[in-house]
């Protein structure tokens, strides 16, 4: 039993969702390989062979591997695994895993098994389902199971320590299906929401760009992420990568302060994993006060600035 693990990263690094990735790998046993597709990425494959569990990391260059397009990377795993012996092979739930694994999985002809946030044994997984709301125990039966998985359900395996090969490897050709022409990344001073240990989020209650200041000066106090609802994004106040929830990130921090947040279950299903969840909502009925740890019924124009103020 081999499992193979889809690195993401970005030529230089690795990403922590990999090693979420590798966690959940080990709970299904077997022998796990990793596979680095890119251009220019040996600082990540020796990143990869430095995880402790991992076996094997097979290294695939080329120049139409500098971007992460779905196609060509699902076409560089059909070949490494046609090659070898897999049983599994996981991704981690990011846009990455999410685009790559669906197109993998067809060309396997095998049902793709999504986001899971347990392995009950190396054929029967749990999975969320209804914003998060319920929770499925599937089993597969397919030969080679083709799999995202959630990385805040695992604790990520640490870095350094291990010691496994990396071997090159032939990557396919160009598909010439799809290509980037462009991207825009956002630069922030601030930790990456999906791996910050503090997230301090702002609901629709803000009510607008200029007030939303008050998310960013609370989370300048505690160094934490900054995140938003569905309504904030959709209303303008931040951009879309602030999103938490089902269609946004899922995070899963030691500390999630949710302001001005009612709690809409796609909201929860986002954070709802948080250690301690704060909620500062001036509606004493507020759905966010049913998974919060603390919750604090107020007005946040009034909150916030005085809780800032005392951090400080």
């Amino acid at each position: 039993m081999t499992t193979l693990i889809l690195a993401d990263h970005n030529n230089a690094v690795l990403f922590p969702a990999t090693l979420n990735t590798v966690a959940a790998a080990q709970k299904i046993g077997g022998d796990v390989h990793v596979l680095v597709a890119g251009s220019g990425a040996a600082a990540v494959a020796q990143a990869a062979a430095a995880l402790p569990g991992v076996a094997r990391v097979l290294l695939a260059e080329a120049a139409h591997l500098a971007e992460p397009v779905a196609e060509n990377v699902a076409a560089v795993a059909l070949a490494v695994i046609r090659a070898g012996s897999y049983t599994h092979v996981l991704a981690p739930a990011t846009g990455f895993g999410k685009s790559v694994a669906p197109r993998l999985a067809a060309l396997l002809d095998v049902a793709q098994i999504s986001e899971i946030i347990a392995v009950e044994s190396p054929d029967t997984f749990v999975r969320p389902i209804y914003a998060g709301s319920a929770f499925a125990t599937v089993q597969s039966k397919d030969a080679i199971k083709v799999i995202t998985v959630r990385a805040t359900a695992f604790d990520a395996v640490a870095a350094g320590g291990g010691s496994a090969t990396v071997e090159s490897v032939a990557a396919a050709a160009d598909s010439g299906l799809a290509r980037i022409t462009g991207q825009e990344i956002h630069q922030s001073d601030r930790p990456e929401l999906t791996s910050a240990r503090v997230v301090v989020s702002g609901g629709r209650a803000l009510g607008s760009a200029e007030s939303f200041k008050l998310i960013d000066a609370l989370a300048s106090r505690l160094n934490a992420a900054v995140g938003a609802s569905r309504a904030a994004v959709d209303a303008g106040y931040v951009p879309n990568d602030y999103q938490v929830g089902q269609t946004g990130k899922i995070v899963a921090p030691d500390l999630y302060i949710a302001v001005g947040i009612s709690g809409a279950i796609q909201h929860l299903a986002g954070m709802k994993d948080s250690k301690v969840i704060v909620a500062i909502n001036k509606d004493p009925e507020a759905p966010i006060f049913q998974i919060a740890d603390y919750g604090l019924v107020g007005d946040l124009f009034e909150v916030v600035p005085a809780l800032t103020a005392e951090l400080g």
